[in-house]
């Protein structure tokens, strides 16, 4: 998120506009615990992961009372548009704010990609770049080993990390929320199309099942020796990608844009190659689906 505080600071500024940054989101904003940033503030940002305003959850900014003190706070400084980077529940958050007279934007930043309204969320190309890597070298063990990696990777609704992942990674399999697969015919596939090869590698949302169990079961019935990779948070750090800072770029510059015209109440989002606005409720109340045929796809390539 750094990348894209960054381009909303400098845009802005460019625009003769005062940016303030709220520490930990909306806690922040109902704490009144804010910095002022000039182009100081984001020099030297742009290749660090996380952000240096922080983020948090609010339970009490879900209650009237919190946002209240948000929106009191908000006034209080002057601060007359404001710009919400996250996923489904910020931009809940961003349309009740909304709906009590505040100017909103929102970008979307995460690294599940799950978020309707956009191709691409900020922090998803990086997590895949992350992951990826992180695959090559389990891939070096298993193959000077002849192994079997069951490889669980972050998904908990949705598949589409671990698709992508499958397709640029040459999985042999891969397992997520939203389609179910039968572990016995896999273990079947495995125990019968074994020789030959050095090894095989199965990614699974974590949604889907957890890495041990599937790795259990696939001992069990394939009768071969299973090793697990949990990658856990370290897919949520690093560096961000190319693309990341580019979309960021373009989602800073829109939501400024978006702020001057006096809207409200939308999404800036990418959608074949083009940035377009998407409003919050469409947003959060249509759930993105994963692409079966980029999951078909990846499965014909593991033959």
């Amino acid at each position: 998120m750094n990348a894209v505080i960054r381009v909303v600071t400098r845009y802005a500024i460019y625009k003769n506009l005062e940016v303030y940054g709220f520490y930990e989101g909306f806690k922040g904003l109902i704490n009144n615990d804010f910095k002022v940033l000039d182009l100081n503030s984001v020099g030297g940002i742009i290749d660090r992961g996380g952000t240096f305003l922080y983020s948090a959850r609010s339970e009490e900014f879900k209650c009237r009372e919190g946002q209240k003190s948000a929106i009191d706070n908000l006034k209080k400084n002057k601060i007359e548009g404001l710009i919400v980077v996250g996923g489904d529940g910020s931009f809940k958050g961003a349309h009740e704010l909304h709906k009590q007279g505040i100017q909103v934007v929102g970008i979307p930043a995460t690294i599940d990609n799950d978020i309707s309204g956009t191709d691409y969320s900020i922090g998803f190309d990086t997590a895949l770049n992350v992951i990826i890597d992180l695959i090559s070298k389990i891939r070096d063990t298993a193959s000077s080993h002849e192994r079997i990696f069951v490889i669980e990777v972050m998904g908990r609704d949705s598949g589409l990390i671990a698709v992508n992942t499958g397709i640029a990674c040459g999985a042999d399999y891969i397992l997520i929320p939203e389609i179910k697969v039968d572990l016995a015919k896999i273990a079947n596939q495995i125990k019968n199309h074994r020789e030959g090869k050095r090894h095989t590698l199965i990614i699974v949302a974590e949604g889907a099942a957890s890495a041990g169990d599937v790795a259990s079961s696939i001992k069990l019935l394939a009768g071969h020796e299973v090793r697990i990779s949990v990658l856990g948070h370290i897919q949520r750090g690093g560096s961000p990608s190319a693309m990341d800072r580019i979309l960021a770029a373009e989602f800073g510059k829109k939501a400024v844009d978006l702020l001057l015209e006096g809207e409200s109440d939308y999404m800036v989002g990418i959608r074949s190659m083009k940035i377009e606005i998407s409003e919050f409720e469409d947003v959060f109340e249509i759930k993105k689906s994963i692409d079966e045929d980029l999951y078909r796809l990846a499965h014909i390539l593991a033959l």
